[in-house]
């Protein structure tokens, strides 16, 4: 025997949703979307800058200036377009897309991207060279020194 009985229907109404955001405006080609801005880790001697002796460093560079004299780490050395580079490099990883006049020795990798140019010779396990690089000296490709 039911007590209490209820003619009343169960409520099966869904609560209210919050309008979706709008979305981005498609890109068009003479408005490109902008790409996420990369994370740097290293340091950056930027153009204008002008440095003479040794320069080391542990883990990351960008060179956009002018050294003369060394340039030795066992990190990523970025030479950046407007750079120009009169020193021998010792480095982890190079790319290079300014000028370099001296030896390059790379234990990991060296990159001579378009524009770049070297003047000396190159020394890496892995050479890349594009095909709008300068490179004016020898490469020996040697197995990683361990």
């Amino acid at each position: 025997m039911q007590i209490f009985q209820s003619n009343r229907k169960p409520d099966t109404a869904t609560p209210p949703t919050a309008p979706a955001p709008p979305s981005p405006p498609p890109a068009s080609p003479d408005r490109p979307i902008a790409a996420a801005p990369v994370a740097r880790t290293g340091a950056v001697l930027s153009s204008g800058v002008s440095i003479k002796g040794d320069v080391t460093f542990r883990n990351e560079l960008l060179i956009d200036g002018e050294v003369e004299g060394t340039i030795k780490s066992s990190g990523t050395l970025t030479i950046g377009h407007h750079a120009q580079i009169r020193a021998d490099i010792t480095a982890g990883a190079v790319t290079i897309h300014g000028t370099v006049n001296g030896n390059v020795s790379a234990s990991e990798r060296c990159v001579l991207e378009p524009g770049g140019t070297v003047r000396g010779d190159i020394e890496a396990p892995r050479l890349a060279l594009d095909e709008n690089a300068t490179f004016l000296g020898s490469a020996k490709i040697a197995a990683k020194r361990t």
